[in-house]
Formats: C-alpha cells, sequence, structure tokens
C-alpha cells in the first residue's frame, strides 16, 4: 500500500473514486453524484492541486487509488488553528485492510507539520459506525451532534461533530 498526496496528474483516477463513493454511501457527503458527475475535469483538477494548507491523500494498490482523504484548512485569522478532515473514502473491496486508517494517520501527520494547527475537525453521519470506530481510533472525540445535519428528499441524516487536539 502506498499513501501520497494526489495531483493535477490523478484528477481522472480522483474523479472516479469520488463517483464511486457518491453511488456507495451518498448519504455520507454533501454533493450528489449528479453534480459530481457533470463537473469539468479542469476543475476535479484545480480542487485537487496541493497547496501549502490543503491536500488529498490517495492510496494506491498496485498502481490503482482505493481511497483517498482530504485536508483543508481554515483562512480566516480567527479560526487558522482549525483544519477539516473532509470526503474520506476506501473502496468497499479494499476495506478491512486498515487502509482507511492508514489515511487517517498520515493526513493528521501532514497536517500537524504546520505551523500554529492545534485541531482537525470532521463531521461523521451517526448510522455509519464503522466510520464513527475509525475516526475515534485515531483520536478524535465527539462534541456535538447536529440533527437532521443532512437531507435528501424525505430523508434526514444527523451528524456528529469530532475533534482531534493536537496539542
Amino acid at each position: 500500500m502506498k499513501i501520497r498526496i494526489l495531483n493535477e496528474q490523478d484528477a481522472e483516477r480522483c474523479h472516479e473514486l469520488r463517483l464511486q463513493s457518491l453511488l456507495d454511501t451518498p448519504e455520507a457527503y454533501l454533493t450528489t453524484y449528479e453534480l459530481q458527475a457533470a463537473r469539468p475535469i479542469e476543475d476535479i483538477r484545480e480542487q485537487i492541486r496541493p497547496e501549502e494548507d490543503k491536500f488529498t491523500l490517495g492510496a494506491f494498490q498496485a498502481d490503482k487509488l482505493v481511497g483517498m482523504v482530504t485536508f483543508v484548512r481554515e483562512k480566516r485569522t480567527k479560526i487558522v488553528h482549525k483544519g477539516n478532515l473532509y470526503a474520506m473514502y476506501v473502496a468497499p473491496e479494499m476495506r478491512g485492510q486498515g487502509i482507511g486508517k492508514q489515511l487517517v494517520t498520515e493526513l493528521i501527520r501532514k497536517a500537524s507539520l504546520l505551523p500554529g494547527l492545534e485541531q482537525i475537525q470532521l463531521s461523521v453521519i451517526t448510522d455509519n459506525p464503522s466510520a464513527r470506530a475509525l475516526y475515534a481510533s485515531c483520536g478524535f472525540q465527539v462534541y456535538g451532534v447536529e440533527r437532521n445535519a443532512m437531507k435528501a428528499g424525505e430523508q434526514y441524516w444527523d451528524e456528529e461533530k469530532m475533534v482531534l487536539w493536537l496539542n
């Protein structure tokens, strides 16, 4: 298993895995398959272009992208001490092998090198026990629950808000 920061050359593979995630677990993400599928590949390239305070990690098995997770640091002055974990996904056929934990652990390691970063936050739907357990095993703690955080049609999902303190 190789984990590295994705870049513009990974746009097609990233887009393909993102679409798979939206078909597999649509309730876990803010966007929809239809919206993501319609995005031009140039937008994807721009989105995954690594920056000092923003990166997407990819997990590769035999040169195939099988998992990914994104980190974005807040930019506004009073919250620049915070960062966010977004869009975590591991392909179903690769689950149970520790890939998710490797991705989150590497995200934490890389993000913790950023000067002044004190915490990493995330949101996870409450009816995804495996994701909640993964984040807890990496040191994240629940600090709140947002009821009806997301809605599709008449279906609502609650989200746990979690934080990892870096100091």
